[in-house]
């Protein structure tokens, strides 16, 4: 029998659950993927993609924003044309997320820590500890030597709006082109790919120490895997090590937020929950509960 209170209340909204969850953990370890983002309405395809791109989208016939980033360019003049109206989009100048602060306030009530595939700004604009979020996939608005030639990244907003303002036909002026400071090859974007991998910099891997620690330290007690807008195309980075921990830990439990339904190891069935409905709106609610103290555990 679980001995999380709230799963033995019958008749309870999604909202009312998941309430009741957050508020009888002991730790709270959270995995953000695009679905949340998207929730919140910045997502990669329809109106938002089109009203930016509509001379690639002519050119190309791209069909969503994130194939069109991973595109193999005719030229680096014509890459950072796009990848400039890309990075001011979706990191310099994205509005923060209702979703990311109903989160981040009940948070901070409780021990937690995140990690995401999401390469955007919502955890900056909404005001989240940066001790606390581990980027694994890199980051928008960093860039890398895309020769790989070492182990640093950089960051130059100016010149991303620079290139936006002056880029001409699809392409920015070749004096515009960032490069590495070390190899003189062309900056790209940091944002790991299936084939080259990343730059992993210092601070990448001190964000993964400080999230090791994190989970080293809850190794066991009642804790609260929640897992919100997480597809299956990277299992590796987020869903299947949460199942392994639930699993390791018989105390634990995982929560999906997803409206997908996606097959659970058989031995963390029992210790599991998948709550599909619309994650911004179940937020939201969940943070009004919260904290109006409404939960069957305060």
């Amino acid at each position: 029998m679980s001995m999380w209170q709230t799963l033995k209340q019958e008749e309870k909204t999604q909202a009312e659950q998941l309430a009741g969850l957050l508020a009888e953990a002991d730790a709270v370890v959270v995995g953000i993927g695009a679905g949340m983002s998207a929730a919140d309405g910045f997502t990669y395809i329809g109106p938002r993609f089109e009203a930016a791109f509509p001379d690639f989208i002519a050119k190309y016939g791209f069909l969503d924003m994130l194939q069109a980033s991973l595109f193999d360019f005719e030229s680096t003049e014509e890459y950072w044309a796009f990848q400039s109206r890309f990075v001011a989009l979706n990191y310099l100048d994205q509005p923060v997320g209702a979703s990311y602060i109903h989160l981040r306030e009940i948070l901070e009530t409780k021990p937690y820590h995140i990690i995401t595939t999401n390469a955007d700004n919502a955890f900056w604009v909404a005001d989240y500890d940066r001790n606390k979020v581990f980027h694994i996939q890199g980051e928008y608005g960093l860039w890398q030597c895309s020769r790989h030639c070492h182990d640093q990244t950089y960051r130059d907003d100016d010149l991303i709006r620079r290139m936006i303002a002056e880029q001409v036909n699809m392409k920015i002026p070749y004096d515009l082109i960032p490069r590495c400071p070390v190899c003189d090859a062309p900056f790209e974007i940091n944002k790991r790919n299936a084939e080259k991998g990343m730059v992993e910099s210092p601070d990448f891997f001190a964000q993964k120490a400080r999230y090791d620690v994190f989970l080293e330290s809850h190794q066991t007690g009642k804790v609260l895997y929640l897992e919100i807008g997480i597809g299956f195309t990277t299992p590796q980075f987020i869903k299947t090590p949460f199942q392994t921990r639930v699993q390791q830990n018989p105390q634990a439990l995982y929560v999906c937020l997803n409206q997908k339904h996606y097959r659970l190891p058989l031995p963390i069935r029992e210790r599991s929950l998948t709550l599909a409905e619309d994650s911004a709106q179940l937020l939201k609610e969940t943070h009004r509960i919260y904290f109006k103290g409404d939960t069957p555990c305060t």
